[in-house]
């Protein structure tokens, strides 16, 4: 079994990662590549729920994002972004300024910043119309955050939705 080492961090075969603003994947093994006479190395990663497999140069591994899955003591604090209704910075903001801030911390694929737009964006929900590039950042947050929580707490991705939703609802 192949492993291969970037700085920091580390991913064999069978691994599950993140791939920031496209989620939760597999790496499926470490491949070389010549590219202008030089060899590299590549983790590929198959994106659970797609047809889509990314090749992410392994010297290149925190410059992308691509991580492990969050540990368990993490859910509480995600959960804990999302009941925060206290937040309202965006809402005087036109549609296409918050857009612009939503992909920027959804591009980080950090999973709190994930929830922090899942999160303000289900609640302009309920004040405004969302645009329709604010609905479906509204589900790519939402999907990005249930395939991780679904990973990490080792149950379907449908109870992790109903969990959101109940938290959303609150």
């Amino acid at each position: 079994m192949a492993i291969a080492k970037a700085t920091g961090t580390v991913f064999k075969a069978g691994d599950l990662a993140v791939y920031p603003a496209h989620g939760v994947g597999i790496i499926e093994g470490i491949k070389e590549r010549q590219i202008a006479g030089e060899s590299h190395s590549f983790y590929v990663l198959k994106i659970s729920g797609s047809d889509a497999t990314i090749m992410v140069p392994i010297a290149n591994v925190e410059m992308v994002g691509l991580r492990k899955i969050m540990k368990k003591s993490m859910i509480p604090k995600v959960y804990s972004i999302l009941q925060d209704k206290t937040d309202d910075t965006f809402d005087n903001q036109t549609w296409n300024r918050r857009y612009r801030e939503y992909t920027e911390k959804i591009k980080t694929g950090c999973a709190m910043e994930v929830a922090k737009v899942l999160r303000d964006l289900y609640m302009l929900k309920h004040g405004k119309e969302l645009s329709f590039g604010e609905r479906r950042m509204l589900d790519t947050a939402k999907t990005l955050l249930v395939k991780e929580l679904s990973v990490a707490k080792k149950i379907k991705e449908e109870k992790i939705e109903e969990e959101l939703d109940k938290l959303m609802q609150a």
